[in-house]
């Protein structure tokens, strides 16, 4: 069990409570102390040091409007989409980590890291239906969809998904990530900080996203389709449990 709370402006204790009530609902249980990103700002801090170190990170001041208004440029064509939002243009890949100051993001610099591990051929084992098999790195694709992504920010810590989820897994033991196919293109990502940090690496497992009669994906963000609801409703455990076999590929 890990509590994702590193964005403080969302995390709430009633939803933190909520997972706990659900989860134990559905009959499962967990290790105790439950893992809270929010107390591991030191633990990110330091893989952000050493990716610094290792001179695959730059500072970066640019707002969501400065890259827009970059990516809508007539010379720079139109705007380029990346799972976690827009692939940054590169404005200032030239900053120095000397140069970081209060507010700055850190980005990865997806060509010094593709570079710095250009000896190496990085795989990974993905066992979801839809991509099976082993899939290898592939640098052109990365740059086209990923591009320079933030990995935290160093005045107060804060380490972003990519980085977190990574540094988590590792420490966690974690040999299989389970997770939506929406989040496949983000896995390169991933399987490079692995490479740049010396972590283990799992398997992957990309399972199709559970939708409504309508086709609508399943979200936390859509209220009327929540566990609680349907504990409400007077369904059981097993009946939600049969709803997600019968919605496999």
């Amino acid at each position: 069990m890990r509590i994702e709370d590193t964005d403080q402006t969302r995390a709430r204790p009633e939803y933190e409570a909520a997972i706990y009530e659900d989860l134990a609902w559905l009959g499962m249980t967990w290790p105790e102390p439950v893992w809270r990103q929010s107390e591991r700002v030191g633990v990110y801090a330091g893989a952000l040091e050493k990716l610094g170190e290792l001179g695959v990170t730059y500072p970066c001041r640019c707002t969501r409007a400065d890259i827009r208004a970059a990516l809508t440029a007539p010379q720079e064509g139109a705007t380029h989409l990346a799972p976690d939002g827009m692939v940054y243009p590169g404005t200032c890949r030239g900053r120095s980590m000397s140069e970081c100051g209060p507010g700055d993001a850190i980005r990865l610099d997806l060509d010094r890291a593709l570079a710095l591990l250009s000896g190496q051929t990085l795989t990974w084992r993905e066992t979801g239906a839809a991509r099976a098999g082993t899939h290898a790195l592939d640098p052109e694709a990365m740059r086209r969809q990923i591009g320079d992504a933030v990995l935290g920010r160093k005045d107060i810590g804060a380490a972003a998904y990519h980085l977190s989820v990574v540094v988590d897994d590792a420490a966690q033991g974690v040999t299989h990530i389970i997770r939506g196919e929406d989040l496949f293109e983000a896995t390169p990502i991933h399987r490079l900080l692995q490479a740049l940090l010396e972590l283990p690496v799992p398997a992957w497992h990309h399972h199709p996203l559970i939708r409504d009669e309508e086709g609508k994906r399943l979200a936390k963000r859509d209220d009327s389709r929540a566990i609680r609801t349907y504990r409400e409703a007077g369904l059981t455990p097993e009946d939600v449990r049969q709803m997600a076999r019968a919605q496999r590929v």
